[in-house]
């Protein structure tokens, strides 16, 4: 791996095609492309020629536009002279709709620069599909009158697909109407507040248009697509992998945060491909991937296991295998602690929860131990997760608190009112539409009740559970507002209030703009504002959310659970009764929450078993937060 001379918080990877360029954060990757961007449109305005972008919607691209805006606002890039055409569109959905990516488009980037409206081309999702054809013969002869594109900026599907390029769509493919994989339909799903509601066809740019660009960056962001960028960077072409495609391009860059390309062999495993700049954390890496590869634990690997597996200048540079392994044996028992905040001290603790079921689900074992210990444990919970009760729960509730207030003579008009206004706003709700304010407070309600409940169970007492409601979470829509300083000043109060000596953060940072990842940069700016103060300020670890875990090589503190913990931590999972049996955004994981909250605590304990450490029941694992931006 080598850092480009250009870019010092970025490595080329080497042996991938097309090139893959890894970046120490999604800011630094954004600005980066924002950049390359720039200079097409700047070198297109020198020579009075229009620079003809192909922009995609979505997550993955925010972040790019917001730099190119700033760039706008700030340093005088100009776009009169731009001329963008959109990937791709949905079908058969207004272009008024929340998940139009007209509306997306021109709400994220197009209204904050100087470009002009003739100079914007979107496909039209609502045409008559009798006139589909002739709209994409038309699309296509304006990309010609343009002269081709200039640069293609580009996602990837975690099956592959570009635009709506679905596999084995033909490479020399034009604009056209697609099926859309089921894959890609999941991963849209929580944007259209279930799977039923997402449209099955697509307007999409086809590979033939795509390929012609003169220059094509793609980007990629997060662990769910770790796997389909291994393949596509590392694996022959095949119209089955739609991005591995353009590899016959002559100009096209990808893009990756370190997530995104965890899995390129040279990243996971560069002892297999050529020599390695060896460092304690890298040793470890390899020497528990050895133990997984040869079955053995550390105590038992020799040196001829080493050599085998290209690992011999790990011997050069650290000594025998014996001294090696004792070496990884005792970082890993390190880890093991019981008593995370220490047992004999009275500490003051905050978990942040971003959701108001992390903080069981991710480390209800944890609290359970931390509040045994007799420490004092705060929650605090980000944001209301209203978005994530259905419709029918919040129904149940307004009519049951009308009952209960006929029930016991209370004001019952009046909440009568409000069960008949919610009953008559989701009756006539269309699919994806966010909910009026008063279904928003009533699912607001329940998620609050719930959170209170989960804690009370794992040891907590109501009057330390903080519900922080920040302000970039009000948008009623999957789609979230960055954090600003409302939101920091609101953590800092806090921070300030309790004093801890400790605090707990959602790690999960890989998607840009996940409320996970919001509510962590929220929480570092407020430790970093507090620093600068002269704040002495607390240990933060970090805990990983309901989809992963930390790799046994990452992990700082391992929290052993017995069966007891976990039992007690399932039942304080359940007091999460909207998210119970079927939640409104599981994600690709058919498993409920709390199965898989025990199957991964379960299966940490079990990586440490199998190379040797003591056998635990379970356990939740954290890394230390080192303190620097993400």
């Amino acid at each position: 791996m080598k850092k480009t001379s250009s870019l010092p918080n970025a490595s080329v990877v080497p042996g991938t095609k097309p090139k893959c360029i890894v970046f120490s954060n999604v800011h630094v990757l954004s600005r980066h492309a924002a950049q390359i961007v720039a200079a097409v449109i700047r070198e297109r305005n020198a020579i009075g020629q229009h620079a003809v972008l192909a922009l995609p919607a979505g997550s993955t691209p925010i972040s790019v536009y917001r730099e190119l805006i700033r760039m706008h606002r700030e340093d005088g890039l100009d776009f009169s002279g731009v001329v963008t055409f959109n990937i791709d569109e949905y079908f058969g959905i207004s272009e008024n709709s929340l998940q139009s990516y007209r509306r997306w488009i021109y709400e994220h980037f197009l209204n904050h620069i100087n470009i002009s409206p003739q100079n914007i081309f979107i496909p039209d999702g609502t045409i008559p599909l009798e006139k589909v054809n002739e709209h994409c013969r038309q699309y296509e002869a304006q990309i010609s009158q343009m002269g081709g594109l200039d640069l293609a900026l580009l996602g990837i599907g975690s099956n592959g697909h570009i635009g709506f390029n679905e596999p084995f769509s033909p490479s020399d493919s034009r604009m056209r109407l697609v099926q859309l994989d089921p894959a890609s339909r999941r991963s849209v799903a929580s944007d259209f507040f279930g799977l039923e509601n997402v449209p099955t066809q697509a307007l999409t740019m086809g590979l033939g248009t795509i390929l012609e660009s003169r220059k094509i960056l793609l980007l990629a962001l997060g662990e769910h697509k770790a796997n389909i960028i291994r393949a596509t960077a590392e694996e022959p072409a095949t119209e089955r992998i739609p991005a591995s495609l353009l590899k016959t391009h002559p100009d096209t860059v990808f893009l990756l945060d370190e997530a995104a390309a965890a899995e390129l062999t040279q990243r996971k495993t560069p002892w297999k491909v050529g020599p390695v700049s060896w460092d304690e954390r890298t040793m470890r890496r390899a020497v528990i991937w050895l133990c997984k590869k040869t079955q053995k634990p550390l105590t038992k690997l020799e040196e001829e296991d080493f050599r085998q597996h290209g690992m011999h200048q790990l011997l050069q540079q650290y000594g025998a295998a014996s001294e090696i392994c004792k070496s990884v044996f005792q970082r890993l028992m390190s880890t093991v602690d019981e008593h995370p905040a220490g047992s004999a001290a009275k500490k003051r603790i905050i978990c942040f929860s971003p959701h108001p079921d992390d903080d069981v689900i991710s480390m209800g074992g944890t609290l359970i131990r931390l509040n045994q210990d007799g420490h004092e444990v705060h929650i605090a919970y980000m944001t209301s997760g209203n978005i994530a009760v259905f419709d029918h729960d919040a129904l149940r509730l307004a009519d049951l608190v009308s009952e209960y207030n006929r029930f016991f003579g209370i004001d019952r008009e009046k909440s009568l009112q409000v069960e008949s206004l919610v009953n008559s706003a989701l009756r006539s709700k269309r699919s994806g539409e966010p909910d009026i304010d008063e279904v928003r407070q009533i699912k607001a309600l329940i998620r609050w009740s719930e959170a209170k409940a989960g804690a009370i169970k794992v040891g907590c007492e109501e009057r330390h559970c903080h519900f922080l409601d920040l302000p970039f979470y009000r948008t009623g829509t999957i789609d979230k507002n960055p954090w600003g300083p409302e939101d920091v000043k609101i953590i800092k109060d806090l921070l300030t209030e309790i004093e801890p000596h400790q605090i707990y953060v959602a790690g999960d940072l890989s998607d840009p703009h996940g409320t996970h990842r919001v509510c962590a940069e929220a929480i570092f700016q407020s430790l970093f504002e507090l620093g600068e103060a002269g704040r002495d300020l607390p240990e933060v670890l970090l805990y990983r959310g309901a989809w992963q875990e930390y790799e046994l090589h990452e992990i700082d503190v391992a929290v052993p659970l017995t069966v007891a913990d976990v039992a007690r931590k399932k039942k304080a999972i359940f007091m999460h009764e909207s998210q119970k049996d079927e939640a409104l955004f599981p994600g690709s994981d058919p498993r409920e929450f709390w199965q898989r909250a025990v199957d991964r605590n379960v299966n940490t304990a079990n990586q440490y078993n199998l190379v040797g450490l003591p056998e635990y029941y379970a356990m939740e694992a954290f890394m230390r937060w080192n303190g620097t931006p993400i």
